[in-house]
């Protein structure tokens, strides 16, 4: 069957002409209707964002003159005979009377700003956009065709659950649509899911929250159970906000929260994996990077562990405003937590798609304290994890940007594997078929560093340290005195010129005099020359590759040909 539509139904006054006026369901302000059309159906006055028919969402979405619809396979209307207060097949016909849909999902190929995307669209005018035979099949055909096509799925969901009068086989949907989505992860295509309000039952449980990326409309709503049930099961009072856009975002379940008139952008970038870009891109930068220690200027250790914790260094949200266009942040570890100490997401470096992950500290002690002083949590490693891995399904480079005391030694770190999420984060970026390069910007602390700092390329700034241990607390379990720190600092080569000698960087990026924060616009635009230099080196290269010199960079160190060249350095 191919899908069809009409126009939106329109309120009416009372004498059956349409109304110029009506008032929001949100703030109850009186709005001229025209407006709220222009808008896209988004108060102007409290931003609700009103429902969007197939129709609209596909005129919102799509470059104009390129949908066409996907045929759908024919599925059984009644297969139970159900009847409750009305014959099923009469709700059935009703709802394609009214909304000009076979059912409640459209599937069309389409360009989005460009890029090439199948997209499923529900619509919540047919029937609640309910999951059953009908729309599982749409869905499921929607990935077919997509992965037959090579190109990224979007998902844009609304619906109020499973459709009772299928019985079993509505069950049976949640099954089928996400083997559909996991084919298509297997076979490395991006999928995209548009959260709009409500998104809730056996599509929340399935294809809606198993994509790579979840952008969320404001105010959407999204669970398993609708907050009536939840209330009456738990005979409590939910919180104000509960499952909304902004209360999953703020619980790690979707990406980010953004206003309907941004999704072409925000979506133009997320898809950007696909985007040309020149051979000889980065041509017209020079590497300032050096890899001669004797051109390192020497600095008093203390006075240097000083200058890489300084507050005014640029944080990797500074970097992100200094060198990328249209950076689009994302949050969360998906598992209901969404760490402030690690930042990330997807954006152009010189017209290049990246995803750019960092632990984030902050210039004020209050920002310190918010982002956990850069000590990332297992659900920060967690996100580290989730972002690498979706840059391996874009295509695209990763960069990290390395600042942080270490990883966070709390009892709620430990008590949710902190070691394991480590672990499983060396694990992924060891395995990454795209290029890696690493730059530690300030502290880089034990194991909380590394895990961000295993990449093709490992670039320090000047003034930045890198470490087991902190100073202080080497000297604390060492030489059982903290007055002891900078006899430790210097003991364990944690400067530029030492980690330089001992291979452990691959080379130094040269900060303003003094330091970064003496001038943070001049040292990121040097950190972003830098990176730009090494990425252009690393792109291009096949992915088996890639891996496996990475694997032999780190598999070199502490051999004995290795540690023999060091004491001949120390000599």
């Amino acid at each position: 069957m191919t899908s069809t539509w009409k126009q939106t139904t329109r309120a009416a006054s009372a004498d059956g002409t349409e109304s110029d006026w009506f008032h929001c369901r949100g703030c109850h302000t009186l709005i001229y209707r025209r407006r709220f059309d222009r808008l896209g159906q988004v108060c102007p006055e409290c931003g609700r964002h009103g429902p969007l028919t197939a129709r609209q969402r596909i005129d919102q979405l799509f470059d104009v003159g390129t949908v066409k619809p996907v045929d759908l396979q024919a599925t059984v209307d009644d297969p139970l005979t159900f009847t409750d207060l009305v014959p099923y097949p009469q709700r059935l016909a009703k709802a394609r009377r009214d909304t000009g849909l076979d059912d409640a999902v459209t599937v069309v190929h389409a360009s989005l700003r460009g890029h090439q995307v199948v997209a499923a669209i529900m619509d919540f005018r047919f029937l609640g956009g309910s999951l059953g035979t009908a729309a599982g099949e749409a869905i499921t055909c929607a990935a077919e065709t997509a992965l037959e096509q090579g190109c990224p799925l979007l998902l844009v969901t609304a619906s109020g659950g499973a459709r009772m009068q299928e019985g079993a086989l509505s069950l049976m949907q949640m099954a089928k649509t996400s083997n559909a989505i996991a084919a298509l992860g297997e076979a490395g295509l991006l999928t995209i899911s548009l959260i709009t309000d409500p998104t809730y039952g056996g599509v929340a449980a399935s294809f809606a929250t198993l994509s790579d990326l979840i952008i969320a409309e404001p105010g959407a709503r999204m669970g398993f159970a609708g907050p009536r049930v939840i209330e009456q099961t738990i005979r409590q009072r939910l919180p104000e906000g509960f499952q909304t856009a902004e209360f999953l975002r703020a619980h790690g379940l979707v990406d980010d929260v953004r206003p309907r008139s941004e999704l072409p952008h925000v979506l133009d970038v997320l898809l950007s994996g696909d985007s040309p870009v020149a051979a000889d891109w980065g041509a017209e930068r020079v590497d300032p990077v050096t890899t001669d220690v004797d051109r390192l200027p020497g600095r008093e250790i203390g006075e240097l562990v000083a200058t890489a914790r300084h507050l005014r260094r640029p944080t990797t949200l500074d970097h992100m405003a200094y060198w990328m266009d249209g950076f689009i942040e994302l949050h969360g570890d998906r598992r209901g937590a969404d760490c402030p100490a690690v930042v990330g997401g997807v954006g152009l470096l010189e017209g290049l798609p990246v995803v750019v992950i960092g632990h984030q500290k902050g210039h004020t002690t209050a920002e310190m304290v918010r982002r956990g002083f850069g000590m990332p949590s297992p659900a920060g490693y967690r996100k580290v994890i989730r972002l690498m891995q979706l840059a391996a399904r874009m295509g695209v480079p990763v960069v990290t940007l390395v600042d942080t005391p270490g990883a966070d030694p709390g009892l709620a770190a430990e008590e949710n594997n902190q070691a394991g999420a480590i672990a499983e984060c060396l694990r992924v970026i060891g395995g990454l078929p795209v290029p890696v390069v690493s730059v530690i910007t300030g502290e880089g602390g034990s194991g909380g560093a590394i895990a961000l700092a295993a990449g093709d390329r490992v670039l320090l700034c000047e003034n930045a340290i890198y470490s087991v241990i902190s100073p202080e607390g080497c000297a604390a379990i060492l030489w059982k005195t903290p007055e002891a720190a900078p006899t430790a600092a210097s003991a364990l080569w944690l400067d530029a010129a030492s980690l330089l000698r001992l291979g452990v960087v691959d080379g130094v990026i040269p900060e303003p005099p003094g330091g970064a924060h003496f001038d943070p616009a001049s040292a990121a635009e040097t950190v972003r020359d830098a990176v730009i230099c090494a990425v252009r080196e690393l792109r291009g290269r096949d992915g088996a590759d890639l891996v496996a010199e990475r694997r032999r960079r780190f598999r070199r160190f502490g051999v004995a040909s290795a540690a023999n060249d060091v004491k001949e350095i120390r000599k």
